[in-house]
């Protein structure tokens, strides 16, 4: 199963190195390569969550694993959640088990700017950030609508309303629109200096009197470099959305809200990426397809709090007859275990509501257009020559409950097989007693 419109009964893939090379039926055997024969079984594309706080909100659960909301004011643009990854975290272990090769570790969404996110990929022995980061993927931005930041900063600085919201987000990208400005200026004051200090020096001319008072600033070496404007992290986060630079991935539930950012960001000039939760997407459809916004969806969550009431099952379905990219998505350390199953529930229930959705479009719900929305779809999503051999192998077919991923490959290394190679960290390790009730050693 490609991703990219076609699935094969039989067919073999080629890898070399770290990429794929070619996917067809009886395609020959180079020299020296190594067969794996995987007769009854399905290969996919790896799974890809564009929402996840893993890393971020550690297991065990404990209070000094938990990094994922700065919530200490409104704005934290400036923070980063690679800063606070933790690639230990056992979660990682499980998701990796569940088929899943890349996933969006996000700050939380107490805040109308919770911060920067990175892409990763669940590579094994990891012991930093840097050597999870999938290589290219660009940051995001998360924001958040709604109740989350007027419940959190309401009986504190605010907004304690949307309208609040609102401001809030036009407030800062006003800030961030004229901080560019300034820095625009500074470069090309700095560039105009520097082509006068570095321009040849004309002969002198012959001795004159000065004259009383004369000024000679404008000379090559009398001429005072200008000072750069003082630096914002926060807004140099929001410069980079405006640039286009850094992708926005933005927590909202409600139609009228997704409408009303889309038309800020049209204000703006700049594109959000994705919308996350996006309950009542399907409300808006079409308008999702034309401004090229994705939604990261549930399969069947909603009715948790006021702004989810209205959530139902075909939503993803609706979307994708739209024309719309729709994404199934996680938000959960257990979902991210079962994200092939939460497709599945999303595409039957589009198909009892009569709508058509093949296999191929739900498969790309949880793999090529989570990849376009990571702004990584030219590296991995589908099985296609080119890509990144992020693979899996399920016992049957990936949308049934009863099919298990038996093997994980990212850039063609093998990282999960299951029953043979099933990596765990220190947080797992333990003793088990012997037949005698002696300590058996590590486990």
């Amino acid at each position: 199963m490609t991703a990219a419109g076609k699935t094969y009964a039989r067919a073999d893939l080629l890898v070399e190195g770290s990429k794929i090379a070619a996917v067809g039926v009886d395609l020959p055997v180079p020299a020296g390569a190594t067969v794996i024969d995987l007769g009854g079984k399905t290969l996919t594309p790896g799974i890809i969550d564009t929402h996840s706080h893993i890393g971020v909100y550690a297991a065990p659960g404990l209070v000094g694993h938990s990094d994922g909301n700065e919530a200490t004011m409104p704005n934290t643009a400036g923070v980063r959640a690679g800063d606070a990854y933790f690639p230990q975290d056992p979660q990682i272990d499980r998701a990796r088990a569940g088929g899943v090769t890349t996933m969006q570790i996000l700050p939380g969404s107490a805040n109308l700017f919770g911060g920067r996110s990175v892409t990763v990929r669940l590579l094994p022995g990891a012991r930093s950030v840097s050597d999870a980061r999938f290589p290219g993927a660009p940051e995001g931005l998360k924001m958040a609508c709604g109740e989350n930041p007027k419940r959190t900063y309401g009986s504190k600085s605010g907004p304690s309303t949307r309208m609040g919201n609102v401001a809030g987000y036009r407030d800062a990208f006003q800030r961030a629109s004229e901080y560019r400005r300034s820095w625009t200026k500074y470069q090309k004051d700095l560039s105009e200096w520097t082509a006068k200090k570095n321009a040849p020096k004309p002969d002198p001319p012959p001795p004159t009197k000065a004259k009383s008072g004369g000024d000679r600033s404008d000379e090559p070496d009398k001429l005072e470099e200008p000072t750069p404007p003082a630096r914002d992290f926060a807004l140099e986060t929001l410069v980079g959305v405006l640039r286009g630079e850094i992708l926005v991935h933005n927590h909202c539930y409600r139609a009228d809200e997704m409408s009303l950012m889309l038309e800020l960001a049209a204000t703006y000039d700049f594109k959000i990426r994705s919308f996350h939760h996006a309950t009542e997407a399907y409300k808006i459809a079409d308008r999702l397809a034309a401004a090229d916004t994705a939604a990261s969806v549930w399969a069947d969550w909603w009715g948790f709090k006021a702004e989810a009431l209205d959530g139902i099952r075909e939503n993803a379905a609706l979307l994708t007859q739209a024309g719309a990219r729709a994404i199934i998505h996680s938000d959960s350390a257990h979902g991210i275990q079962r994200l092939n199953q939460e497709a599945a529930k999303a595409m039957f229930a589009g198909r009892r509501a009569g709508l058509t959705v093949t296999d191929d479009q739900a498969l790309r719900w949880i793999t090529a257009n989570p990849a376009w929305a990571l702004g990584v779809a030219d590296q991995t999503g589908t099985l296609e020559p080119g890509k990144l051999a992020d693979l899996v192998v399920w016992s049957g077919d990936p949308f049934s409950v009863y099919s298990v991923a038996e093997q994980v490959f990212i850039a063609g290394e093998l990282v999960y097989a299951r029953g043979k190679l099933e990596p765990r960290t220190d947080f797992e390790l333990g003793y088990l007693p012997d037949d005698l009730g002696a300590a058996q050693g590590p486990k």
